[in-house]
Formats: C-alpha cells, sequence, structure tokens
C-alpha cells in the first residue's frame, strides 16, 4: 500500500488570491521595518502608549528571547521547510465557506515567515521595533505579529470550532494499493 498526495481542487482565485495577499502582506512589513530603520534606528525609541507600548530599533540576530544567535542558514533552510509545509496546507484545504479562516490564517502565517526571511537573506538579521513596556518581553515585529497572532486564533479554532469531520476533509495523503 502506498500513500499519494491528495490535494483537492480549487478555483483560479484560490490559486491567485494566496499570493496576491502574501505579496500585499509582506510589502506592508518590509515598509514598516524601513521606517523602523529611519526613524529609530540610533535613537532611544519612543513610548506609542505609555505604560503599553513602546518603539525600540533591535537587530534580532536570533529569535525570541535571544535563542539561537547567529543562526542565519538554520532559520533560513527552515523557513524554506515551513513555507512550503504551509503552501502544501493551504492547499490541502478544501475552498469552502467554512475553511476561510483556516485559509486566510495560513497566508498571514506564510507572510510573516517571508516578512522575516526577507531579512535574514538581506542583512543577516531580523529588523524589530515593537516593545511591550508593561512585561519583560522581546522586541518585536509585524511579520512576527502575523506569525504568532495567526498561531493562536488557528488553534483556538481547531480546538473550539472546527470538529473532527471538518479536519477529516483536510487530507493530504490518500492510500492507494
Amino acid at each position: 500500500m502506498t500513500k499519494k498526495l491528495n490535494l483537492p481542487r480549487h478555483s483560479a482565485l484560490y490559486y491567485l488570491l494566496a499570493p496576491l495577499w502574501v505579496l500585499v502582506l509582506v510589502l506592508l512589513d518590509q515598509k514598516v521595518k524601513a521606517l523602523a530603520v529611519k526613524e529609530l534606528k540610533g535613537t532611544a525609541g519612543s513610548s506609542l502608549i505609555p505604560g503599553v507600548l513602546g518603539l525600540e530599533y533591535i537587530e534580532n540576530h536570533g529569535m525570541a528571547f535571544g535563542l539561537l544567535q547567529d543562526a542565519r542558514w538554520f532559520f533560513i533552510a527552515v523557513t524554506v521547510v515551513v513555507l512550503a509545509l504551509f503552501a502544501l496546507f493551504y492547499l490541502a484545504i478544501p475552498e469552502k465557506k467554512r475553511f476561510l479562516p483556516l485559509s486566510a490564517g495560513l497566508v498571514f502565517m506564510m507572510a510573516g515567515a517571508v516578512g522575516n526571511f526577507i531579512d535574514r537573506l538581506k542583512t543577516g538579521y531580523v529588523v524589530d521595533y515593537l516593545k511591550l513596556e508593561f512585561i519583560s518581553f522581546p522586541v518585536f515585529n509585524l511579520a512576527d505579529c502575523f506569525l504568532t497572532w495567526t498561531a493562536v486564533l488557528m488553534a483556538i479554532l481547531l480546538v473550539f470550532v472546527y470538529r473532527n469531520e471538518d479536519l477529516e476533509q483536510i487530507r493530504l495523503w490518500k492510500k492507494s494499493n
């Protein structure tokens, strides 16, 4: 018994929307990062909402909490694999209104991964600029928000909204004799 890739057929619009939205979100991320470099680099930063949210320029050579510093090629390799998996799962989701939140979530996660991927390729580090002032938390960026907020929302959907019958419709592999 072998397993064959089992992806549902989608409309041309479904195939076009994901890369288009990823592009729009990545351009937004890159524009905001360029603005952060221009306005924040070499400054002490500033407070947007005192005691809540501030701006601080950081060149992040690792990941959150300072883990894996200077592991640029590791992050690049992992990002390529993760993007391929995200794309595969996007294609496996049925084109039904019920699954729109999952499809959109994968688009946001792909955009976040690509946004930080571009930074790592271009400079060797990720530009971070958002700082939570009410807790000790790593400085982050818009691409990080796309990744983390969407992952949390998707986890909530998978646990509390989608039933097993729904998730059975998302199959990557089909058994064949």
